[in-house]
C-alpha cells in the first residue's frame, strides 16, 4: 500500500487506571488492623529487641517469624516531615496539611501518616502529636483519620480504656535503659523526657479483620507522540496506519515511532488491514469491574495484512470455543467510535501456519 502523508498535532488526554486490590491478612496484619478498630495501636518485637510500627510478619534483619505483639502509645514524635499544600483526591485530608513519619511513644520506628496542621510553619522535626481517631472505624489504616499537634503530658498517653487494667497499658520506659539493636547498644531517641516500655499484647480481639479490599487508582495525562497521535487520527477515520522501517521494512502497528529492531526512526506511513489473522489468543474467565462483557469471551493477538506487529482485541460474533490460530477476522465498527469495538470472523479459510508463525 502507499505510503500515507501528514503530521496532525501530537495529541493529549487525562487517563485513569483504577482497580480494588484484595488481599487476605495474616495473623500480625489481622491483629494491627482489628486493634485501629478498637483505637488500640499494637507493633512488634523484633529478635533484637526493636518495636516496629507498623508490624511485620517477618524480621527485617534476621528474616525469622515474629509473633511478639506489643501495644504502643497513641502520642509520638516527628521524625521528619513535607508540606502537601495541594491534596490529592483520597487522601486523609481535603485541606492542606503535612505528610509526617511519626515515631509513636514505645515504637523503634515510624508510621506514615498526616498531620494536620495550621501551616507549614507550625510543623517541625520533633513536634509532639497524638493520633485522632476516625469517627467510624472499619479496621483499617484510615481508622487512624490523621496526626493531630499534642501538648499534653509526656511520652506514653495511651488511652485507657473500658476494662483495661493500669498495669496492661504501655508503662514508661527508665530514660537510661537502651535499647538493644544488632548487638550493639542504642540509647533511646527522649520522647517528651521519658520514653515508653510498650507492654505486651495477645493481639486477640472480637470479630477480627481477615481481609481488605484497597482501592489503587493512578490519575496522569498520557501523551502518545506524533507516530501514535497519526495513529489514532487515523483509527477516527476507520483505518488503520502503521509506520515502515526504513532499514529491515518491517511494518509496526501501533507505530512506535522508532524500529525497535534496527533503533531508526520510522517514518513513512503505510495503511494496513482492515482484515488480519489471529495469531494466538486467551479465553478470559473473570469479569472486570465496569465492562459490560460477558464471561467468557477471548482477547486475542492479530495480525493485520500488512503489518509485522500483531496488536490485541476482542473476538467476537463466534462462540469462545471455536476460535482458533490463523482464524480470519475483520472489525467491527459502532457508531461514534474511534476504534473497533470487536473483530469478528471473516468466513474466509483459516490462514496457514507459515504466514503469520514469525508473529506469535
Amino acid at each position: 500500500m502507499p505510503p500515507i502523508s501528514g503530521t496532525p498535532e501530537a495529541l493529549s488526554a487525562p487517563l485513569v487506571v483504577e482497580f480494588p486490590f484484595t488481599r487476605s491478612l495474616g495473623p500480625v496484619q489481622s491483629a494491627f488492623l482489628t486493634g485501629l478498630r478498637e483505637r488500640t495501636v499494637l507493633g512488634v518485637r523484633t529478635t533484637d529487641g526493636r518495636v516496629l510500627v507498623p508490624p511485620v510478619e517477618y524480621d527485617p534483619v534476621t528474616a525469622e517469624e515474629i509473633r511478639d505483639l506489643v501495644e504502643v502509645g497513641t502520642t509520638g514524635t516527628v521524625t521528619t516531615w513535607a508540606w502537601n499544600p495541594a491534596p490529592r483526591r483520597g487522601q486523609p485530608l481535603d485541606t492542606p496539611f503535612a505528610w509526617v513519619l511519626v515515631r509513636l511513644d514505645g515504637a523503634d520506628t515510624a508510621l506514615l501518616h498526616a498531620l494536620d496542621a495550621p501551616g507549614p510553619d507550625a510543623v517541625h522535626t520533633g513536634m509532639r502529636v497524638r493520633v485522632r481517631w476516625a469517627g467510624e472505624r472499619t479496621g483499617a489504616i484510615t481508622d487512624i483519620a490523621c496526626f493531630e499537634p499534642y501538648e499534653g503530658g509526656g511520652a506514653g498517653e495511651a488511652v485507657q480504656r473500658s476494662g483495661e487494667s493500669a498495669e496492661s497499658a504501655p508503662r514508661r520506659r527508665e530514660p537510661a535503659e537502651p535499647v538493644p539493636h544488632g548487638g550493639e547498644s542504642v540509647e533511646p531517641v527522649p520522647h517528651g523526657g521519658e520514653s515508653v516500655e510498650p507492654a505486651s499484647h495477645s493481639g486477640e480481639f472480637a470479630d477480627p479483620v481477615t481481609g481488605i479490599t484497597a482501592p489503587a487508582r493512578l490519575d496522569y495525562t498520557y501523551a502518545p507522540g506524533r507516530a501514535q497521535s497519526r495513529y489514532l487520527a487515523a483509527l477516527a477515520e476507520r483505518r488503520t496506519v502503521g509506520e515502515r522501517c526504513p532499514s529491515c521494512r518491517k511494518v509496526y502497528v501501533p507505530p512506535r515511532g522508532a524500529c525497535p529492531t534496527c533503533g531508526v526512526a520510522t517514518r513513512d506511513q503505510v495503511e494496513v488491514g482492515p482484515d488480519g489473522t489471529v495469531t494466538t489468543f486467551c479465553i478470559v474467565n473473570i469479569k472486570a469491574k465496569n465492562l459490560d462483557i460477558e464471561v467468557p469471551y477471548v482477547y486475542a493477538h492479530i495480525a493485520l495484512d500488512g503489518a509485522d506487529l500483531a496488536l490485541h482485541a476482542r473476538i467476537g460474533g463466534i462462540p469462545y470455543d471455536r476460535v482458533r490460530m490463523g482464524l480470519r477476522v475483520e472489525p467491527v465498527w459502532r457508531d461514534g467510535s474511534r476504534y473497533p469495538d470487536h473483530y469478528r470472523p471473516t468466513g474466509e479459510p483459516d490462514a496457514d501456519y507459515d504466514s503469520y508463525k514469525e508473529l506469535i
